[in-house]
């Protein structure tokens, strides 16, 4: 495995956390005993038994003071030439076998014609803006972080904007109205103070149903500098505004993390959250302090967060992958996030959706979409299940990218995470990560109830050509309570540019759009682009082109190759049409610093934009 680096020294950072050897062990070894082969549509048949839910209250409430309110001071000094490594990927990671089955879903033309009518060109971004920077964490802790794990939600008036391991509150102009504030800060003199840090992995959403703001993270003193647990819990801090303005107050909820089973403690990594109908639905990809590994589900009580209630309950099931085939589960699932302003049918059960690639090393036999379905009515005595619903067959696909084979110091390792190339750079250790390895869909799986049937549509890097990468993505339909694949493609221009870390979402009249970066070894700096496709266009396609919110004009030089972890595009609830999206560029090329730091002395940096696709009004 590569070798990361951890410089922080407070424990409020501890965010180096490694996956053990024994870990990986007992991983594999539960694809020999349960693996079982995927059948043509779906007969998921894997677990009989039903899975346990544990129901919970929170172990701590309170109401914070106004954002606006808040002090905006430096909190830490540290050496410049610190670059702190958010949340290392963990887990066993395949070394690439060649582009073995192809894409069979791949359009190569960036525009092609709509059913009907001739092509149209994607239109230009409406705001276009900076978001926050590295720079923004040095000015606060003096060091810079990576990945900036991208994440940002659009309201009526405002858009809020999260990174590892700050947020700001913008207007719809652009202009900034709160912030960079460090993210432990929203919890300052909380009954946890593990919240109180900015622990990374930061998640925001928009709840247009009541006109609210959730603001999440997990915590990490359960972790020790080496990776190793100490005892102490892991907490989800999750934060509901109070009203519809996002730099007011906060009702303020800790959701302690453990096994269902054991009462292990679990470290909440990666954490996903989803709007629906009576709950927010968060997934995690958890390890336990007693070697276990698998997938969380929770659903938090959404009415009684709104009331600020102090009794808000959480349900938690855990996909433990000792007893649940690994290729089920994956390195993530997704929890459905509604867009629109129509709720998902009442006592509809959430669509939990991950991925599985045939080539990778969990043992599936096919490439396919792998749909949990999650129920929970809270009642007096509340009652929850999860159960795995259906499989459904994809075009096939590579998600195992050659990475880690170019002249460098970790030339042919199967862990290698040194992907794309940039333009300019020679050793291949300042590639950039493609995460198309990990078995998982990217953020988010954006949900719509158009009446007669709900839809889905998430989004995957996959190798699309040989050594390119492309954005595969989906439409999943719900009719009557069955699921199908309404149609699916990869968006991969033949043009040698890489197209990767996407995010995917439909407006009100079933129109798709798409965003994503860019970079290629030649001309094409890391940047940021989008696209498009009309309900009613050629399916599989998208027709629109391609449009640039912003080109990059540096390149990312540190031997930390990471990049995203994740990108997010979201709706505008005022028309149901605008598009905003926010993604992470390089404006200057940074000056590498002496072996054996490798970090970056300038900072990489994101961009807000948003758009509309044509007819939509």
């Amino acid at each position: 495995m590569k070798t990361l680096r951890r410089i922080s020294k407070n424990r409020a950072f501890a965010h180096v956390r490694l996956l053990t050897a024994v870990l990986l062990v007992l991983a594999a070894a539960a694809l020999v005993f349960l693996a079982v082969s995927p059948p043509a549509v779906a007969q998921p048949t894997a677990r009989t038994d039903p899975l346990t839910p544990k129901f919970s209250a929170a172990v701590a409430f309170d109401v914070s003071p106004a954002l606006r309110d808040l002090p905006v001071t430096k909190k830490h000094v540290a050496d410049p030439s610190k670059l702190l490594d958010i949340r290392p990927e963990r887990g066993p990671r395949a070394q690439s076998k060649g582009h073995k089955s192809g894409d069979k879903a791949l359009q190569t033309s960036s525009q092609v014609s709509a059913a009907g009518i001739s092509a149209l060109a994607i239109p230009s971004p409406l705001a276009n803006f900076e978001g926050l920077s590295n720079q923004d964490n040095f000015n606060i802790f003096g060091f810079r972080v990576n990945p900036p794990d991208p994440n940002g939600e659009v309201g009526p008036n405002n858009y809020v904007e999260i990174i590892n391991l700050v947020f700001a509150v913008y207007d719809k102009n652009g202009n900034r109205l709160l912030g960079p504030i460090d993210t432990g800060s929203l919890w300052t003199g909380f009954a946890v103070p593990d919240c109180t840090d900015p622990s990374g992995d930061p998640v925001v959403l928009y709840d247009q149903f009541d006109d609210r703001w959730l603001i999440s993270q997990l915590t990490t003193r359960g972790m020790n500098p080496n990776g190793t647990f100490n005892g102490l819990p892991f907490y989800n801090c999750v934060a509901i505004s109070q009203t519809g303005d996002p730099t007011g107050a906060y009702f303020r909820y800790a959701f302690i993390t453990s096994n269902p089973g054991t009462n292990s403690t679990f470290f909440p990594d990666y954490p996903k959250y989803g709007l629906w109908r009576n709950s927010y639905v968060l997934t995690s990809r958890d390890f336990g302090s007693k070697g276990e590994y698998g997938i969380s589900v929770y659903a938090l009580e959404r009415g009684r967060m709104l009331q600020g209630d102090p009794n808000a309950r959480s349900v938690h099931f855990f996909l433990d992958s000792a007893v649940v085939p690994l290729y089920l589960i994956g390195d993530g699932l997704l929890p459905p996030d509604v867009d629109g302003h129509t709720k998902p049918p009442k006592d509809a059960p959430a669509p939990i959706v991950g991925t599985q690639d045939n080539d990778a090393t969990y043992g599936a036999t096919s490439d396919a979409l792998n749909i949990w379905e999650l129920s929970v009515k809270w009642q007096a005595n509340p009652t929850a299940s999860i159960v795995l619903k259906t499989q459904l067959l994809v075009a096939s696909f590579d998600s195992i990218f050659p990475c880690g084979v170019v002249p460098s110091a970790f030339a042919g390792q199967p862990t290698g995470r040194d992907c794309l190339p940039q333009p300019g750079i020679t050793d291949g250790g300042q590639y950039l990560d493609i995460l198309s390895y990990r078995q998982r869909p990217t953020f988010r799986l954006a949900y719509r109830n158009f009446g007669t049937y709900e839809s889905l549509v998430t989004n995957q890097s996959v190798e699309a050509l040989p050594g390119v990468a492309g954005a595969r993505w989906y439409e999943i339909r719900r009719t009557g309570g069955s699921y199908s694949l309404y149609q699916q493609g990869t968006y991969a221009p033949n043009d040698g540019v890489h197209r990767w870390m996407g995010s995917v979402a439909m407006d009100k009249k079933g129109d798709i759009a798409l965003g994503y970066s860019v970079v290629n070894g030649t001309n094409v700096y890391p940047g940021i682009r989008y696209t498009g496709r009309l309900a009613g266009d050629t399916l599989g396609q998208m027709t629109l082109g391609e449009g640039t919110i912003i080109n990059g004009a540096g390149v990312q030089t540190t031997l930390n190759s990471r990049w995203g972890d994740y990108t997010d595009i979201t709706v505008d609830p005022t028309d149901d049409c605008t598009f905003w999206y926010v993604n992470e560029y390089y404006a200057v090329s940074g000056a590498p610093l002496p072996a054996p730091l490798g970090a970056d002395t300038r900072p990489w940096q994101t961009r807000i934009a948003s758009f509309k696709l044509p007819g939509c009004q």
